[in-house]
């Protein structure tokens, strides 16, 4: 998982931004994805609720797709903290 996160971020560093910046701004994006796929499920479900879409495909996609990049977001995310916790043993 990390290193797909790695992979988001090369080719950054020749333009003058440091790896970690990149891979900051990398995990920000996939947060923002995260979210915006989060409301536009919580739209469908409103939507479908209020009878203004009769299409529970629409609604079961929706809700699939906040819930992958949720999944993806927190195995991201533990992979980080993982790594922060190897660091932290290590001795200098």
């Amino acid at each position: 998982m990390s290193e797909l996160l790695l992979n988001r971020t090369k080719g950054k560093e020749a333009g003058g931004i440091s790896s970690f910046e990149a891979l900051l701004n990398s995990a920000m994006g996939m947060i923002k994805e995260t979210e915006d796929y989060s409301n536009a499920a919580e739209e469908a479900e409103m939507a479908y609720m209020l009878g203004l879409n009769d299409s529970v495909s629409d609604l079961l996609i929706a809700q699939t797709k906040a819930n992958v990049t949720l999944q993806y977001t927190v195995a991201v995310r533990n992979a980080v903290i993982e790594a922060y916790k190897e660091l932290m043993q290590m001795q200098f």
